[in-house]
């Protein structure tokens, strides 16, 4: 089967030519990356007003609420993945799955500590048990999970699909995150963006949130490839250790 023949998904499963496309696309996405934050925190500090109730600390909103919507995007993604090991058997999906986790936790806790130091002035409190700050923290915990449960066992096959199944039942909680607010009585808003009949945030903050948004997805984009990479060299070299070692 020629190239142009074969799926597009499946060209990318052979680990050297993602390398290549990975080393193509690696500076551009970092240049394009900085570019995106410095405009949309340009934007979020100089451009955006304060807001007339909550002052200089809805700023905090232009980390928070990216990182949450990021802490979602990256665990949908991760269970596309556990998808394309347990069913396609797709070569790179475990390794994407691996590499996405330590993302994911990272902007999950960064969208707990910015939501603790928003929620202390605006509610008068560090942290409350309500059903999206608990469901978030229970999204955290299970990326810690999937993370030890990677380091656990030493055979990347069998890790691939053991984490694939814990990552698919730890999906249930994402519509858990998302409906909180409308299922039960919370201290956060209903969605205030995403919402069909459009958002109800000011266009002079909708504007730099928006551009946020891009640059947290962009600086995941980017530190995915650079984990993917450095994750696809490792298992090279621990085969080649592997091999020379049965070779004595």
């Amino acid at each position: 089967m020629t190239d142009a023949a074969t799926p597009s998904l499946w060209r990318f499963a052979n680990p050297a030519v993602f390398n290549r496309l990975a080393d193509r696309l690696i500076v551009p996405l970092a240049i394009l990356t900085a570019l995106m934050f410095g405009w949309g925190l340009y934007g979020a500090f100089f451009v955006s007003p304060a807001d007339y109730q909550q002052g200089e600390t809805i700023r905090i909103m232009f980390i928070h609420v990216p990182s949450a919507w990021m802490s979602m995007f990256v665990y949908a993604g991760m269970s596309l993945s556990a998808l394309g090991t347990l069913i396609f058997r797709h070569p790179m999906a475990d390794v994407a799955q691996k590499a996405a986790a330590p993302l994911g936790a990272g902007f999950t806790l960064l969208c707990l500590v910015t939501g603790s130091l928003w929620g202390k002035p605006m509610w008068g409190t560090w942290w409350e048990w309500d059903a999206r700050m608990t469901s978030v923290l229970v999204l955290f915990l299970i990326y810690i999970g999937v993370i030890a449960l990677w380091q656990s066992i030493e055979e990347p096959n069998r890790a691939g699909r053991a984490v694939a199944i814990l990552t698919l039942v730890g999906a249930v909680n994402l519509p858990i995150i998302k409906f909180s607010v409308d299922w039960w009585s919370t201290l956060h808003q209903p969605a205030s963006v995403f919402r069909l009949d459009g958002p109800t945030i000011h266009g002079s903050m909708l504007g730099p949130l928006m551009i946020m948004g891009i640059a947290f997805l962009l600086l995941y984009i980017t530190l995915l490839l650079l984990v993917m990479r450095a994750e696809i060299m490792n298992r090279r070299a621990e085969r080649l250790e592997l091999l020379a070692a049965e070779a004595e």
